[in-house]
């Protein structure tokens, strides 16, 4: 049956409308602050695994003192979930506010020039302009379906960018962003989408795996790669152009998947080198993050024995940090790292998911304001750094390359229904050749006949 009542609003921004009401100020990531925001880096009460934290104390230890104290079977609590247990919720890292001002952490730098910066507008909006122009394709009947990564632009480019040449990417169907920092042709996106093709890149050569449809199962291929380089001497050399690391993408998902589990068990097991990458969007199609998850989703990467961050993922600077220094921390030998990216999906979960049927305007409008690329377009106005003629040459950039991925996607050739036993078995096998026969003489039978 559908649903015919309206959707409520969600927890957290009810708390956020009581906490602007009393006079509370609060420095979560559901909140966005005024003029400025101080170089503070955490989050407030009005976090959800804030109070799943203080319900855990409570329920585990008694009383503060208990919890914060260490005991034979392990550390204390305190020690475990950090900032979160004195009531200030987990720690975001942030080096670049919704505002455009640059803060500093106190463990991680953003040590690029604004050059740097610049190209990272430019990925920015070209991977926003292949977003909206697939989307457009798929309206128009031209994509069987696209799956959005509208307002996570910054956690793909910043991730994507701090990986190495030799590094391998396990992207889930929506890393159009991380596809654009391998070099990968967007043409070859929409093939897949079109259904003309599986994917039309080489997974080695660009060091990037065909999309993964099956929620999770990425995670699993990600660490058995990482494993191999192990046996192969790729890590721990010194050498920077021969250590090799791993990332594997996931979503909020997909944290409740046995498949990720099992990965995070192996990695951590084996040390493999690898960076667990989740993009916490807050919904899982239409299951919001509250629903999925008691505690920060960066914590449990405690329980497998490895380190998790949470990282604001608007925010291109400091996913580039975080995700730079996990990614060398996995090349070095020092095994997995768990990255939750805080950002949020702007748009539908694809094109066949009605979002308005289950989430609040007031909750978009609120996350407009956390824009990964104005962010990035007002720190660079307000330190002279761009003028309007490179954001305008930036923009007909992106005309130009939406106009040459719609004539080339309305022009790939459709395949032929034989080619499907093409990709069973590199050598076809006496069954395969018969059953290949036996469908092609059942097309002839129509009328012109297929080929």
């Amino acid at each position: 049956m559908h649903r015919t009542q309206a959707p409520q609003a969600r927890p957290e921004i009810e708390e956020e409308k009581t906490s602007t009401a009393t006079g509370k100020h609060d420095d979560s990531p559901h909140h966005t602050r005024g003029a400025s925001r101080s170089a503070t880096h955490r989050t407030g009460a009005g976090d959800p695994g804030s109070l799943a934290v203080r319900e855990l104390l409570v329920i585990s230890a008694g009383s503060g003192a208990a919890a914060n104290a260490s005991s034979g079977f392990g550390p204390g609590l305190k020690e475990v979930f950090g900032p979160a247990v004195e009531g200030t919720g987990p720690e975001l890292i942030q080096l670049l506010t919704p505002e455009g001002e640059r803060v500093e952490h106190p463990e991680f730098a953003f040590d690029e020039d604004d050059e740097t910066i610049k190209s990272f507008y430019r990925d920015l909006v070209m991977t926003r302009r292949i977003d909206t122009e697939a989307t457009a394709l798929q309206r128009q009947g031209e994509l069987g379906i696209w799956a959005s990564l509208l307002g996570q632009e910054a956690a793909q480019i910043g991730s994507g960018r701090a990986m190495r040449e030799q590094d391998f990417a396990f992207p889930t169907y929506r890393e159009h962003g991380v596809a654009w920092c391998r070099g990968i042709d967007p043409l070859h996106l929409l093939g897949l989408f079109r259904g003309v093709d599986q994917g039309g890149w080489d997974p080695l050569a660009d060091k990037f795996n065909l999309y993964t449809i099956v929620i999770g199962a990425q995670t699993l291929h990600a660490t058995g790669y990482a494993m191999g380089l192990q046996r192969d001497g790729l890590i721990g050399t010194g050498d920077p152009d021969r250590d090799t690391a791993v990332i594997g993408y996931f979503g909020d998902g997909a944290t409740s998947q046995g498949d990720v589990n099992e990965a995070f068990i192996w990695a951590s097991v084996f040390n493999a080198p690898v960076v667990f990458f989740c993009q916490n969007n807050q919904w899982a199609i239409s299951e919001p993050i509250e629903r999925q998850s008691k505690i920060p989703l960066y914590q449990r990467a405690l329980g497998f024995g490895f380190p998790g961050l949470r990282v604001d993922g608007n925010d291109v600077l400091a996913v580039y940090a975080v995700t730079k220094a996990a990614l060398q921390r996995a090349r070095e030998g020092s095994g997995p790292t768990f990255v939750e990216a805080y950002t949020y999906r702007m748009g539908a979960h694809t094109t066949s998911d009605d979002p308005t049927r289950y989430r609040v305007i007031d909750e978009l409008e609120h996350w407009k304001l956390k824009d990964p690329i104005e962010r990035v377009k007002a720190y660079l106005s307000r330190g002279g750094v761009a003028d309007d003629a490179y954001y305008a040459e930036i923009e007909a950039e992106g005309d130009e390359m939406a106009a040459r991925l719609r004539k080339g996607c309305l022009e790939l050739p459709d395949p032929s229904p034989l080619d499907i036993f093409d990709q069973v078995y590199e050598e076809q096998t006496p069954e395969l050749v018969a059953q290949r026969e036996q469908f092609a003489s059942y097309l002839a039978s129509f009328e012109g006949g297929q080929s």
